[in-house]
């Protein structure tokens, strides 16, 4: 009788991240390709409708899950072999010997239990503590993406050696598109800037990234800016000597798009300090733009020797680095380093993880 792997799919049918949706995606995509002899994928969805990813045995719909799942309320979707990418899974007490039930959570980002109070306040944080509750107290496994996040959690919750490492990548087919140009025109971008990512909180880092910026001749285009923290950007941006008309604030973007804005960098800042996955780190790494990145436990850890680590204070001489006889070596690094993150090699450590469970 074959083994069902049951895949929890609400960011891929109805996402609230389109960084979560795109992991879903691809993981579960990777899944179905490294799935063992005898072993087949299924989908547990807010609708049974076909949520697009080829070889997905079927498709089990739990309407409410959202509403229902943070209280306890599974409705028998957490039988057998259950895995979510994200922290939404079908929690409830279970015989973790006998029955053969398995379920196992995922943590990206841990800034809901951050000390900066506006994090711990944010929308959704809540909800995303009272998850992790319940995945300490009925999960098989934690997954977090790396090993700063997996010594942290036990900080949040009692997760004793059940937490598992693996990491993320950059989603499928992510590559410059071949109207790039186009795209940035149509974005209207200017030809030479340097990347960053984020908004006005804290922990996004970009004072420190704009400020830097102010020491070069480079405009700085933004992206993920949350809707309405504009003229925050534009306030930092001044108070670090850059002027407004050198700050491009662009929101959230498609895979395209972002390839395009990102690939046309003279080079990317990753000044975010916070204890998450470096979804952007990654994918300027895998594009080959040269990366300055604030020294953080977790930026050591991932992008490790693919590109530079500076204090805050010195990313402006770091970005000049990029600009001269370092930058084809910072290329080449953040490539190779790049390959170290695919879904294929997540997919292969999401099945022995179930293998060893």
């Amino acid at each position: 009788m074959p083994v069902s792997l049951r895949v929890v799919l609400d960011q891929v049918v109805d996402p609230t991240s389109d960084d979560l949706h795109a992991a879903a995606r691809d993981l579960t995509r990777a899944l179905i390709g490294a799935a063992p002899v005898g072993c087949r994928v299924e989908g547990i969805a807010p609708v049974a409708d076909d949520p697009d990813i080829d070889g997905l045995f079927t498709v089990r719909a739990a309407k409410q899950m959202r509403r229902d799942w943070p209280f306890g309320f599974v409705r028998g979707a957490g039988r057998g072999i259950v895995h979510s990418p994200t922290l939404l899974a079908p929690l409830t007490a279970h015989d973790r010997v006998n029955e053969g039930d398995q379920t196992v959570a995922t943590v990206w980002d841990l800034s809901p239990w951050s000390s900066v109070s506006s994090e711990r306040n944010s929308a959704g944080a809540s909800q995303q503590r009272r998850l992790l509750r319940r995945a300490a107290k009925y999960a098989d496994a934690i997954v977090v993406p790396t090993h700063v996040m997996a010594d942290a959690l036990g900080e949040y919750a009692r997760v004793a050696d059940r937490v598992r490492v693996i990491p993320g990548a950059v989603e499928l087919d992510f590559a410059i598109p071949d109207d790039a140009v186009a795209r940035r025109a149509q974005l209207g971008l200017p030809m030479d800037y340097v990347a960053a990512s984020g908004g006005t909180a804290n922990l996004d880092g970009l004072a420190a990234a704009l400020r830097a910026a102010s020491a070069t001749d480079l405009d700085v285009v933004v992206i993920d800016v949350p809707e309405g923290q504009e003229p925050g950007l534009a306030d930092l941006a001044q108070a670090g000597g850059l002027p407004e008309r050198r700050v491009h604030a662009r929101g959230s973007l498609g895979r395209e798009d972002r390839a395009a804005v990102i690939g046309g960098a003279t080079s990317f800042v990753a000044a975010a300090t916070r204890n998450a996955w470096p979804w952007r780190a990654v994918e300027a790494m895998a594009l080959g733009i040269p990366l300055v990145a604030v020294d953080s436990p977790v930026h050591r850890e991932v992008i490790y020797d693919g590109g530079l680590f500076v204090p805050e204070g010195d990313l402006g001489d770091a970005l000049r680095t990029t600009l001269g006889a370092g930058r084809e070596r910072l290329r080449v690094l953040g490539q190779d380093r790049s390959r170290a993150f695919t879904w294929t090699g997540a997919a292969e450590k999401v099945w022995q993880l179930h293998a060893d469970l």
